[in-house]
């Protein structure tokens, strides 16, 4: 009764095998990148817009945060 119960599994994982050796290597490291690209400029978008929030709901911290950022960019040596 195991064995009939693992005989599906066994089927399955040959099958996506042979559905993904037709496809290069390459194409799927394309997708990735493309995908990797994607879910990096999804977040920097919810991370600006945090931040643009947090601005708003705690002006005098944003302030303080602006002015340290000026110093910390007048003292900064090229």
């Amino acid at each position: 009764m195991r064995d009939r119960e693992r005989e599906p599994d066994k089927d399955l994982s040959r099958r996506a095998r042979r559905e993904t050796a037709d496809i290069p290597e390459t194409a799927g490291a394309v997708d990735s990148e493309a995908e990797r690209r994607r879910r990096r400029a999804r977040f920097l978008r919810d991370l600006a817009e945090a931040r643009a929030l947090r601005d708003r709901v705690q002006p005098r911290r944003a302030r303080t945060a602006r002015l340290r950022h000026a110093m910390r960019m007048r003292t900064f040596r090229w």
